[in-house]
């Protein structure tokens, strides 16, 4: 089984590689730092000789919605093209959970513009939408350089990253759903609850500001924006454990569970 990671040398990515790989599986990381680009088609064709499975956890460059339609649709032609064209019985995607609520955004629009494209692919398919990343969040609240942090107080299930590629996994080496799927934390928080946690955290003297207008790329924020459904799949970590854990030695894959043996 040759599984092909597309968007290999990411935060998801690597972490998927690097579970998949501890259990033997033969896995193909495609990037451009790799060789592979799926915009200008560079060592596709060949990246996906005898692939099994596709796993697209790319990235658009910019989070600007006219650059990242363009990105969206371009690699993701592109990447189905060449999967249909090598036999691939599995592409799996990776979304954002509230994609369908947030079409005022533009980078949202482009992220719905990519899960079309795969449902209309004609290759058997499972798009995976994620809640916002524990790292997500830390890296927003971390990167302001105002006085205060003003943010929407939205609820959020937030999930860490190692959850998210343990659980892109075990949908790769399952059969295609041929539908959508979502993951989630096993915790409801408020977004100005989780940028005081990180300050304090990180010892940073800003305030935190809840302002229900703040917008998340572009959009605004009601109380179901960034919730999932009544059904989700749930990852076991918790914010505040995985926070203490990486303030302490980060780990590129610290919940690896072996599928193999």
């Amino acid at each position: 089984m040759k599984i092909v990671v597309v968007g290999g040398s990411g935060r998801i990515g690597g972490r998927l590689v690097y579970n998949l790989r501890q259990d033997d599986y033969r896995v193909l990381e495609a990037s451009p730092s790799f060789g592979v680009d799926t915009l200008t088609e560079v060592g596709l064709a060949r990246a996906l000789e005898g692939a099994t499975a596709v796993v697209d956890v790319t990235q658009s460059p910019s989070l600007d919605g006219s650059d990242a339609k363009a990105f969206f649709q371009t690699s993701g032609r592109n990447l189905l093209s060449a999967a249909r064209a090598a036999g691939v019985g599995h592409h799996l995607v990776l979304s954002i959970v509230g994609v369908d609520r947030l079409q005022a955004s533009g980078y949202f629009q482009a992220k719905k513009i990519q899960e079309d494209l795969v449902k209309s692919s004609g290759i058997p398919f499972t798009i995976l939408r994620s809640t916002q990343f524990f790292e997500f969040i830390t890296g927003v609240v971390q990167d302001g350089t105002t006085r205060d942090v003003v943010i929407s107080p939205a609820p959020v299930q937030p999930i860490a990253a190692d959850d998210v590629a343990e659980t892109l996994a075990d949908l790769i080496l399952g059969a295609p759903l041929n539908d959508t799927v979502e993951v989630a934390g096993p915790e409801r928080q408020r977004l100005d609850d989780l940028a005081s946690q990180v300050l304090t955290a990180y010892e940073d003297p800003r305030r935190v500001t809840a302002d229900i207008h703040a917008r998340y790329f572009g959009a605004e924020l009601d109380e179901r924006s960034l919730l999932p459904g009544d059904r989700p799949r749930i990852a076991p970590t918790r914010f505040s454990d995985w926070l203490r854990q990486s303030l302490q030695a980060p780990s590129p894959a610290t919940h690896h569970a072996s599928r193999k043996g």
